[in-house]
């Protein structure tokens, strides 16, 4: 992927390493996590190839933490379709993140765009809009962001597997607190002022009250529904 014809998009292998520099300070947490899926899938009866192919081609730690959860050796058309529809719920908040992006990336041809938001994930999504909002339009810096989070999310994931089996209950260790102090963690640098705090707040209250009334994991879709609309109401 070269300079394109617009002069406000670029990739450069300067980017490339600074997105990834960048990111290495949300490892330590990030590979915590991997360890704990890894430790997860060896507990289902993953294989190490098994559970390298589960992040290498999904690289989605949520949906795949919560799709392990579920996880069964007898699987039914209507088990697998309640998955799939799972899965696809916890991550549709890559779709608006993707649309985001698009001022930035929408110069560019499809067969350029397109799969790089194979890379699009929570932490390096943050990292890049923040960058983008201060001035960058290094393509580089978004793809290697996402590559070095994209190494070592299945390094670690791998790692967890072999592991794996001798991890206790992942809460004696409180490896179940990773995931809430890993998005809290990218939150934070995103804080622009206390409108923050209307969308930010209701979808926290919404989501934890449907936690209570809503079976499953729905509540990650209406909390972050709500809040995404009071949000816009706020910016309106």
């Amino acid at each position: 992927m070269d300079d394109t014809s617009s002069s406000r998009v670029r990739f450069t292998r300067a980017g490339f390493f600074e997105g990834a520099r960048v990111m290495v300070p949300m490892m330590p947490g990030m590979c915590l996590f991997g360890l704990a899926f890894g430790a997860a899938a060896a507990q289902k009866g993953f294989s190490a190839l098994e559970a390298a192919l589960s992040s290498g081609l999904i690289f989605a730690g949520l949906a795949q933490m919560i799709a392990l959860e579920g996880w069964t050796t007898n699987w039914t058309v209507g088990g697998l379709f309640a998955l799939a529809l799972l899965t696809f719920t916890v991550n549709m908040r890559h779709l608006l993140m993707a649309a985001s992006m698009r001022p930035w990336l929408g110069p560019l041809p499809p067969y350029k765009s397109y799969p790089t938001l194979f890379f699009l994930a929570d932490n390096n999504w943050a990292a890049t809009m923040r960058y983008y909002t201060q001035g960058g339009r290094d393509v580089g810096f978004f793809v290697g962001s996402g590559a070095f989070t994209w190494v070592m999310w299945t390094l670690s994931s791998v790692a967890g597997q072999v592991i794996g089996g001798g991890l206790p209950d992942p809460k004696a260790v409180a490896i179940d607190l990773v995931v809430p102090a890993f998005f809290i963690a990218m939150l934070v640098p995103n804080w622009r002022g206390r409108r923050e705090l209307v969308g930010w707040g209701v979808a926290a209250v919404v989501s934890v009250g449907a936690s209570f009334l809503v079976p499953g994991w729905w509540f990650i879709f209406i909390g972050a529904l709500s809040g995404a609309i009071a949000g816009g109401f706020t910016d309106d």
